[in-house]
């Protein structure tokens, strides 16, 4: 069964499945410098991709779209708007079958979609390795304008049960409760404001948080909800977006403590945000039937990385995954998962992170020089100059993070490093730089230092390594660890085996390669353009910037 996900909204994204095996995953901020969270306007581009990859147009069994709050979306097709259907947004709530498919037909054009929280809820499920052991699992999914759901997925039957809601907050809690303090009470434009979950995670590292402000932020919540909720009953249908658009405008006129500073209410609402997940997710796994102790965890909320290592701590779960798009990054995949679960017998997918765009074929601007360069080579020089480098390698990576192929990387022995990078990267100071590390020395560097393919969790840096890697230590002493192993990405663990070997160190910083509001570089010529490094590799050529 070939299967094509395409989400028309910010993160557009073209995905496509063929019997049960993902043969790519585009988002459009990847093509072509794209803005952040480009949208799909022209639905020719899917067609594009889909006679790229080989395939015909005609030969699709199923095109799927993600669901999404307007269910009317006028689009460009073949040089003539059409109106397209969307299934909604978040019914899936409500709905006694999460993956309920809706028919819709345009021009010539027959389609699926289902309901954006569907595909959170099925795309974490599929590419988890719960699914490849035919094991059921909880799914927690928790997106900005959604309350956090359970749900559990029998590995054998694929039925889907809701378990209920967690907490009657939504995931804008968050940002827009953060958004009442110093730093980040700055009116931020969409789509920019989508980033501003991520600088306040960055940012809580700076205050302390206060046991008085986290039983006030409780008991602001509980007056919130009762007064919403009014005389209703609090069963699921009472989770809507309207509903908890009204809880986080009644938290508001309260969240303030007189005599608080902004950092320490920045730190406690995070405090308080991580507690009431855990202790709700507690509840509801309690009180559910199911045997197996595996956790998902989906959607925008599941890129905080302090909530992900809160959940794996708890003791609820054996084991914790979080696939490296829960955001909506990971859409269009999730929507043609949603599909694959419910038109198809499987029910896990063959998948690779490094299925996005390919680079696009060099064309080095005249001013910059070029030489061949082993990955050997390159490790000495990150050794001998100091300095960063970009690095563009194969496939892109899916989700929201550099892994590694479209990264810039540097040594990590100078904290001055780190400041470097932000300031070429045009970012805040207190924005940690991540590490990216030999998976094998890893629980030497950090604690735990599990596994982390996809920065996901978060890791304490050991005492004494805080010395000798401090561009990569955050304020608070952690680090959002990338592991890597041979078999997930040679070019990198090549790379990083020759620098340790050189330098004792097993890790380099990452960021990602990208303009400024930009998706990742497609190409040498775009990093030449941006400029601001004099070091790129690619496909073993080193490009440097002439003087």
């Amino acid at each position: 069964m070939l299967i094509c996900g395409i989400k028309t909204t910010h993160d557009g994204g073209v995905a496509l499945i063929d019997d049960g095996r993902l043969v790519f995953s585009y988002e459009m901020e990847k093509l072509n410098n794209n803005h952040r969270y480009a949208k799909i306007e022209d639905l020719s581009i899917v067609f594009d991709l889909l006679i790229e990859h080989g395939y015909r147009p005609e030969d699709v069994d199923h095109y799927v779209l993600d669901g999404w709050f307007k269910t009317h979306k006028v689009l460009s097709w073949q040089g003539q708007e059409v109106e397209i259907t969307l299934a909604p947004y978040r019914r899936g709530l409500i709905d006694t079958d999460v993956l309920r498919p809706y028919s819709f037909q345009t021009q010539d054009l027959s389609y699926l979609s289902f309901t954006h929280y569907a595909g959170h809820v099925a795309s974490g499920y599929v590419t988890s390795p719960f699914a490849q052991a035919g094991q059921g699992s909880y799914v927690l999914s928790w997106d900005g304008w959604m309350f956090p759901f359970l749900y559990y997925i029998d590995g054998e039957t694929r039925q889907v049960t809701s378990c209920g809601p967690v907490m009657p907050l939504i995931g804008e809690a968050y940002n827009q409760l953060g958004s009442l303090f110093p730093p980040f009470d700055e009116p931020i434009e969409y789509p920019h404001v989508l980033a501003q979950a991520g600088k306040i995670m960055a940012y809580v590292a700076l205050g302390q948080a206060r046991e008085e402000v986290i039983e006030h932020l409780g008991n602001v919540t509980e007056a919130a909800f009762r007064h919403v909720l009014g005389a209703g009953r609090d069963d699921d249908h009472f989770y809507t977006v309207e509903n908890g658009k009204k809880i986080l405008k009644e938290m508001k006129k309260t969240t303030a403590v007189q005599g608080v500073s902004a950092d320490d209410m920045l730190t406690s609402l995070h405090v308080f945000l991580q507690r009431k997940l855990v202790e709700g997710v507690r509840r509801v796994v309690a009180e559910s039937p199911f045997p197996d102790r595996n956790l998902v965890v989906v959607g925008g909320c599941a890129l905080n990385i302090k909530w992900n290592s809160a959940l794996r701590d708890s003791e609820v779960f054996d084991h914790v995954w979080v696939p490296p798009f829960p955001n909506d990054a990971g859409s269009a995949l999730g929507t043609a998962s949603a599909a694959m679960l419910s038109q198809s017998d499987r029910a896990s997918l063959s998948w690779n992170v490094y299925s996005g765009p390919p680079l696009n074929a060099p064309d080095p601007l005249p001013s910059w020089k070029q030489q061949p360069c082993t990955l050997e080579d390159l490790a000495l020089i990150l050794h001998e100059q100091d300095e960063p480098v970009v690095f563009l390698n194969g496939l892109a990576e899916l989700g929201p993070r550099a892994l590694g192929n479209r990264s810039i990387l540097a040594p990590a022995g100078s904290a001055k490093m780190k400041d470097l990078l932000n300031e070429y990267k045009e970012r805040a100071s207190y924005r940690p730089v991540a590490p990216i590390c030999l998976q094998e020395r890893a629980p030497e560097v950090f604690a735990p230092g599990s596994p982390d393919p996809y920065m996901l969790f978060d890791h304490q840096v050991r005492a004494e390594w805080v010395d000798r890697v401090p561009a990569i230590c955050h304020l608070d002493g952690t680090a959002r660890l990338q592991t890597v192993t041979a078999e997930e990405n040679q070019a990198i663990f090549q790379l990083l085996t020759a620098y340790e070997a050189l330098s004792g160190i097993p890790l380099l910083c990452n960021t990602s390669a990208n303009f400024n509001g930009s998706g990742f570089f497609p190409d040498v010529r775009s990093a030449m353009e941006w400029g601001r490094i004099r070091l790129i590799w690619s496909d073993g050529t080193l490009y440097v910037r002439g003087e």
